[in-house]
């Protein structure tokens, strides 16, 4: 069982207080990186975001200073917003970072959340499904071709017998990020990619439909399905003790939540939506490492997951609270699950 962590770079200020300087949060993420690494912790996955509350609008470059400083953990964006963005850049920035990083790097790509990046790089988000199924395609017949490439599309100029340099140490894994749509994990399992499910909201029991269809595909495309793992991304936090975890996370949570349910039209967060998504059948991964532990390994049950990304960082949440949860779950909560 491989556990990892996930952020935004959130600059997201305390009712009241200042935002968070995006170039303190930037050498934050750096740190937290170092930290997961010392720590135990298998992977880190840094998002795409274009909006003044997230500061990594740039990923690659983030982990690649990140690489700098480590030795052992995987490094991967979460997500690359293929959409909107170019797959020879996407691959060429990544396959430079899988150089850099002696072979440490995976893609998490996927068509975003947030529809900031759409207007920004002058896509239509009528678009939106087409987009992302024609860059996936390119991205994978990039990563599978050295070239020369022969490729034509809708939405980018042609490629005319021209390879794609550089070359990354090996083949880099490409997953697909999954949030709720049975045609997104089709397209996963039917192009032999890796499945990454965002759990952030209603009961994780209900993925089980996800991934059973995954390995379902998996088959009738004559594929193995445990050469397959799935991993999972949830929001949460690690504490001491359960108490002191939910009197940390609950005010920072709430925050982004209400926020961005101003943004789409849902209500605010309250306590006892909160307290019902605290609970060992709710989405979030949070209380003391036993608590966690046990929830992650719930989950590992049910779905046969063999990761699970935990993301922390979520709303107001200090650097400091951050960097004891990441301690917490790699010297204690690893391995509880991985049966150390």
């Amino acid at each position: 069982m491989e556990l990892g962590l996930t952020s935004f770079a959130e600059t997201i200020p305390a009712p009241g207080g200042e935002p968070v300087d995006h170039g303190k949060r930037l050498r934050q993420i750096i740190e937290e990186i170092v930290t997961a690494e010392d720590v135990g912790l298998d992977v880190y996955g840094l998002g795409e975001h274009h909006r003044p509350d997230f500061a990594a609008s740039a990923p690659a470059i983030v982990l690649a200073a990140a690489a700098g400083k480590t030795s052992r953990i995987r490094l991967f964006p979460a997500v690359s917003i293929l959409s909107t963005d170019d797959p020879v850049r996407v691959f060429q920035q990544y396959a430079t970072l899988d150089l850099i990083s002696g072979g440490r790097v995976e893609l998490l790509v996927g068509r975003g959340s947030f529809i900031e990046s759409f207007p920004l790089f002058g896509y239509r988000l009528e678009d939106y499904d087409e987009l992302f199924a024609e860059k996936l395609d390119l991205l994978i017949k990039i990563r599978d071709e050295e070239g020369p490439i022969e490729w034509s599309g809708r939405f980018r100029p042609p490629i005319m017998g021209q390879g794609i340099y550089p070359r990354p140490e090996r083949p880099l894994p490409i997953r697909i990020a999954v949030g709720g749509t049975p045609a997104s994990v089709v397209r996963a399992a039917s192009k032999g990619l890796g499945l990454s499910l965002a759990i952030i909201g209603g009961a994780p029991d209900r993925f089980r439909a996800f991934t059973d269809l995954y390995r379902k595909t998996l088959v009738e495309h004559g594929r193995d399905p445990a050469e397959y793992p799935i991993s999972v991304h949830a929001h949460g936090f690690v504490a001491p003790t359960d108490d002191e975890a939910v009197e940390i996370f609950y005010p920072s949570y709430a925050v982004a939540m209400t926020r961005l349910g101003r943004e789409r039209g849902w209500g605010p967060m309250t306590r006892q939506q909160f307290e019902m998504m605290r609970s060992p059948e709710g989405s979030l991964v949070l209380g003391s490492p036993q608590t966690v532990a046990e929830k992650i390994l719930r989950w590992k049950d049910i779905l046969g997951i063999e990761r699970f990304e935990l993301h922390a960082s979520v709303g107001t949440m200090s650097h400091e609270h951050v960097l004891r949860s990441i301690e917490l779950l790699g010297k204690e909560v690893g391995p509880i699950v991985r049966g150390t």
